[in-house]
């Protein structure tokens, strides 16, 4: 499965010189995390609410949310010894490692309920010292979740992901509700930063997002002066979003973003993300839009082997797409959502829009 609108803030996080220089120091969402040590107590503002850890946490719960950036984050941080169950499936992925690597981690037998994601009761009897949901909605009591304040009053600290502070939430702050809607590839690496403050891991975090920044300017580079391609970002396997029975089709925030990175432009774009805009999309408006590569979205390792024949499919159905003409097309899994796979997204679509 994979992320849905979902991760982190434009927000970051750390304290200017150190993560915590003395007792109870406070992180808060808009600063830079510096690669030192963290200092506990440490307290950070979470979407309005003060967390404090006074150690780094060592039995962590990771709700679903439709989310896997999440529980990528903690394992390319190396954090797969602090995690006590993982809800988050990862069964395809734009990184190779990634599915077996998440494999490994234990799930305590955690199910989904209705609502898919992990019940009240589970995460209280489970007993994690840090539950983290990538959406404010994964500690709503009327989809049968633990509310922040129940998992408070037993002593569970809780997080959620800071880009998705609004989503979810009853009465939004201004301002996380401009964070969620400035979301980008950035937001990818305020996540990681936050998590190596929590975890006293601020250098490998620091390492991570460079690495991942030196491939997407790489790739930013390589394309600067091209012509931008109309991009299409579409999720096959996601129809059931549609009304029309069209596939899904995602632009605005990361989308966006990270189609821009590869030297393209949205096929639909939009100035903040647009949940909406499958739902209300239009046979017509499809078939008139301008696209020049088709990007197939794979949400189900079943389509890995499938994906000529899905873009033959549409291809076939909108013949009058200059990428249809040119069959053009390419695929990416996670690294269309937030998360550390972003990079790998934005090399794909580099190749196809802009072959070397």
């Amino acid at each position: 499965m994979v992320s849905v609108v979902l991760s982190l803030s434009a927000a970051g996080c750390g304290s200017g010189d150190s993560a915590g220089s003395g007792s109870d120091a406070t992180v808060a969402a808009g600063t830079s995390a510096a690669p030192t040590r963290t200092s506990y107590p440490l307290t950070i503002d979470n979407c309005g609410q003060k967390v404090t850890f006074d150690a780094p946490p060592k039995r962590v719960l990771i709700m679903n949310g439709a989310s896997v950036g999440e529980v990528e984050t903690y394992v390319l941080l190396g954090l797969q010894t602090r995690i006590l169950a993982n809800a988050q499936r990862v069964t395809i992925s734009d990184d190779p490692k990634m599915v077996a690597e998440v494999a490994k981690l234990p799930t305590r037998g955690v199910e989904w309920n209705k609502n898919f994601d992990v019940p009240a009761e589970k995460v209280l009897d489970l007993k994690p010292d840090l539950v983290v949901s990538t959406w404010s909605g994964g500690f709503n009591a009327k989809s049968g979740f633990a509310t922040r304040e129940q998992l408070a009053n037993v002593g569970i600290k809780s997080y959620v992901n800071p880009v998705d502070c609004a989503y979810g939430a009853t009465n939004p702050s201004a301002r996380d509700q401009a964070v969620y809607e400035r979301q980008s590839i950035e937001s990818t690496f305020d996540f990681i930063r936050q998590t190596g403050v929590v975890f006293d891991e601020q250098q490998k975090a620091a390492d991570l997002v460079e690495r991942l920044e030196k491939r997407i300017s790489s790739v930013r580079n390589r394309v600067e002066g091209e012509d931008r391609k109309k991009v299409l970002l579409v999720y096959p396997g996601m129809a059931m979003m549609s009304a029309n029975d069209l596939p899904a089709v995602f632009s605005g925030g990361v989308y966006d973003d990270i189609i821009e990175a590869a030297g393209g432009e949205n096929a639909f774009p939009s100035d903040k993300p647009n949940p909406e805009l499958t739902s209300n999309l239009s046979a017509e408006a499809l078939a008139s839009a301008d696209v020049d590569v088709l990007v197939i979205g794979l949400s189900d390792p079943s389509e890995k082997d499938k994906v000529k024949q899905l873009a033959d499919g549409l291809f076939k159905k909108y013949p009058q797409w200059e990428a249809s003409k040119t069959k053009t097309y390419t695929s990416v899994s996670d690294g269309a959502f937030i998360g550390p796979t972003n990079a790998f997204a934005v090399e794909k679509i580099a190749d196809a829009a802009h072959p070397r």
